[in-house]
Parts: C-alpha cells; structure tokens; sequence
C-alpha cells in the first residue's frame, strides 16, 4: 500500500465514523455489556471455585490493577468478593444462573454490536431473526469462552507459578511476563473473529481484517492505561457521582472499548474500500467481479483525497 493509500485511508477513516455517528452506537454497545458484566462475573468466579479456592479469587482479581481504573476494579472486585462468600454447594447453580443471565443480557449487546460493524461496513441487515439471533448467540459465547481464557491467562498463571514453586525463578519471571503479549495476540485474533463474521456481507479474506484488529488492540491497552492513570490522578466521579461513581467509570471503560472495536472495523472497512481487488473468501471460481462479491467495500472504491 503507498503512502497517500494509507493517507486515504486514514482519511475515510475519520470521515466514516463521524458520519456513522459511531460514539453514539458505541455508548448503546457499552450500556448493554454494563448490564452483561455483573452475571457474567458471577459465572466466571463460580468456575473458578470449581477448581480452586474461591476464597483467594479476590486477590487473583486484583491482577488486572493497572488495566482499569481503581473504581472499575473496586467493583469487580466487590463482586467477586461476594460470590466467593457464596455456600460452596451453590456454586455450580451459580455457574448455570449467571450464564443464563450473561447470555441473555449479554446476547443483546452483541447485536448492537453486530448493527454497528454492519454500519461500518456499509451494510444492511437482511438475516432472518432467528439467523441472527443464532450468530449473537454463537458470538456471545465465543465471547464468553475468550473472557474465561483471558480470566486464565492473567489470574491463574501467576497462581501457578506459586504453586510450583517458581514465583523467584528466571522460569516464572518469563511466564509472567509471557502473559501478556500472548493476550495481546488473543485478542487480536478475537477482533478478527468478530470483524469477518459479524456483519452481514460475504466473509473477508483473514488478512483485510488483520490491520484493523491489531491496531484496535493496541490503541485499547494504551486508551485502557491511560484511562486507568487520569481517573487515578486527576478524576473525581465519586465526588461528582458520589456512591455510583464506580459504575459511571465502569461504563466510561466500557464506552471506550466499544468504540476503540468499532474503530477498528471502520478501519477495516475502509483498507477494503482502497482496492478495485477481490478481498472476499474464495469460492474456488477466481476472483469474483467488482459487483457482484456482496460487500458494499469490497464492490466499490473509496473516493480519494484531492
């Protein structure tokens, strides 16, 4: 791609998002995984009480300081500090009650998703309901089983380490550290999932949704961060929002997810919308005609900037 492709790009890019109203559909995302977070967090903990102490689960949570804000975490931490103090016989009903609410809640919020990544594609929804209520479903679990990999990856590894006795050892530096650019990675691959699965449109070929997905990841960790340190040193919602101020923070978290995704599939979008090339997957009859490859980018051209 040359220099004044990617300065089109870019360009669209920006344009896009702001005609796709996209920090409006990104605060309707962030609303229902407010909503999601709390039953999911009940099944994540109940699973691991299954396997381990629920009692230690608080202080496995605090592994994520640093990632969110103090007042986000103080909330799933509260959470977790109360589903841990459940009887240990209802543990396993806690499971299958807080993923049925999870996927409930949660379902909804990835079809909003799911109108927004269609917005930024350019598309129009023609699935039939139950078409789509499948794939929210089928994305909402994925999603479910990423969060609990992820919950492995930063909470049960440095407990591992303890347990085999390599917490000082040149071995458990290296897998703590080892953590966290292969959780980049799962992330990066989960974006991708979600960016050529979800709108509906003929599928893009893995590579025309790889740009989008690693810089939405890393514009995340770094937007996360960030956030993390101004509302540690410079915000005051407790004083402004006084008892809900933790939830508002949460929300804020989870506005800035939201729309750091849709980003990335704006961008995405757009790196399609840069070539007359075929971009969809192959059907094992060539490349198909601009026209007729059901995708509003990949069968037209982006305008370019004078």
């Amino acid at each position: 791609m040359p220099k004044a492709g990617w300065k089109d790009i870019l360009w669209r890019t920006w344009e896009e998002q702001g005609k796709d109203n996209i920090s409006i559909v990104a605060a309707g995302v962030a609303y229902y995984a407010l909503f999601a977070i709390f039953p999911a967090i009940a099944a994540l903990v109940s699973l691991y009480g299954l396997v381990f102490d629920p009692a230690g689960v608080e202080q496995q949570v605090n592994q994520l300081a640093g990632l969110l804000p103090p007042e986000a975490l103080n909330v799933l931490r509260d959470q977790a500090r109360n589903v841990a103090s459940a009887p240990q016989e209802g543990l396993g009903f806690g499971v299958l009650f807080g993923l049925a609410l999870t996927l409930w809640s949660a379902s909804r919020g990835t079809n909003s998703l799911i109108t927004a990544l269609n917005i930024a594609y350019g598309e129009e929804e023609r699935r039939s309901f139950i078409w789509l209520a499948g794939l929210s479903l089928v994305l909402t679990l994925a999603g479910l089983v990423f969060v609990i990999v992820t919950l492995a990856m930063i909470v049960a590894v440095p407990a591992a380490i303890n347990f085999l006795g390599l917490r000082d050892t040149p071995i458990g530096w290296a897998a703590s550290l080892a953590r966290w650019p292969i959780l980049a990675v799962a992330i990066v691959l989960a974006l991708a999932v979600l960016y050529r699965y979800g709108p509906d449109r003929r599928q893009p070929k893995w590579r025309w949704v790889t740009w989008g997905s690693a810089i939405a990841t890393a514009l995340w960790i770094i937007a996360s961060v960030g956030f993390s340190v101004y509302v540690s040193n410079f915000g005051s919602y407790n004083q402004t929002y006084g008892s809900v101020g933790a939830g508002v923070v949460l929300l804020l978290w989870f506005n800035l997810t939201s729309y750091v995704i849709l980003m990335g599939a704006e961008l995405n979008a757009e790196i399609e919308h840069q070539t007359a090339r075929d971009t969809t997957e192959e059907d094992g009859r060539g490349p198909k005609p601009m026209g007729h490859r059901d995708a509003y980018v990949a069968d037209t051209v982006g305008k370019r900037r004078a």
